[in-house]
């Protein structure tokens, strides 16, 4: 029997990726957007789910007219400086929870959430989205809730406020400068298609699941230092920009060294396929061919 699953954030860049495969795995799809969300990411899966404009229409009319079997929580809001922390609450943990108590009242047989393995000091950001992951304990007993949080991914048409899309933009349209911290914190770079195959693996595999809070923590292991990545992309693009290393200071609280476990999730079975400059090169060739046009 196929499985329902109601998944939010789908015109985002990680959301409409995960669509596109849930898609082609034959999955019934409920997606919640907002009545002014941009669809071109997903305009040719249109026809073949259901939309539901949450801005319009209540939760619980999501969950009275469809039997809801999974939930993916990719939605998210990355805030910035100058973002309220309410905002970022209402959108990273308020509603969420509405979900997660909707679907533990509902039926719902599992919750999976999109989480950043960041510190939760890092920033409002961070915080929000690990103080929801805490909400999991309340909600276990009545679902299988997941958390899967992930490294640095990225791949073609991410948002250009993301650093990996920003840096390569900045390249291939010929910026004269980038200002850069030092570049000596690691980050763990993983390509879009080895972070959806993850997601697919898990829920395929949750029948077998005994435990009812379950925490996947998703990147290559093969970390590298920001300063090493942005030389690379560099190289990549053939670009003559001159990158300003040292001229931003580091976050507060910023994270030097990665400590980054995937042990649960490579016990499935599931392994990154696409090396960093392998995906690299296939995101910069596509991103080139629409700057070109």
């Amino acid at each position: 029997m196929s499985k329902t699953v109601l998944i939010t954030g789908a015109t985002g860049f990680l959301g409409s990726n995960l669509l596109k495969k849930l898609v082609e795995l034959k999955y019934e799809i409920v997606v919640l957007k907002r009545s002014f969300s941009k669809c071109a990411r997903i305009d040719s899966m249109l026809n073949q789910v259901r939309f539901y404009d949450i801005d319009k229409t209540g939760l619980s009319r999501v969950f009275s007219e469809n039997r809801i079997d999974i939930i993916i929580h990719c939605a998210t809001s990355y805030g910035s400086e100058n973002t309220e922390p309410k905002n970022l609450i209402e959108s990273n943990l308020i509603f969420p929870l509405e979900l997660l108590d909707l679907g533990s009242k509902g039926g719902v047989s599992c919750f999976i959430n999109t989480d950043t393995i960041l510190d939760r000091r890092i920033n409002i950001y961070s915080l929000s989205k690990k103080q929801f992951r805490e909400w999991f304990g309340i909600y276990a007993n009545h679902m299988i809730c997941i958390n899967v949080a992930l490294e640095h991914f990225y791949g073609p048409h991410d948002d250009k406020s993301k650093f990996i899309s920003f840096i390569i933009n900045k390249l291939l349209t010929g910026e004269n400068r980038i200002e850069l911290t030092a570049g000596q914190q690691e980050r763990d770079f993983i390509y879009i298609d080895d972070v959806v195959s993850a997601f697919i693996l898990i829920i395929a595999e949750i029948p077998k699941f005994k435990s009812n809070v379950i925490n996947y923590e998703i990147a290559t292991d093969s970390p590298i230092k920001l300063r090493d990545f942005v030389e690379l992309s560099k190289k990549l693009t053939k670009s003559n920009i001159t990158l300003d290393f040292g001229a931003l200071a580091y976050r507060q609280n910023e994270v030097m060294k990665l400590n980054v476990d995937t042990s649960e999730i490579r016990k499935l079975g599931w392994e990154p396929k696409v090396p960093l400059i392998e995906g690299l090169q296939k995101t910069i060739e596509i991103e080139r061919r629409g700057i070109i046009k």
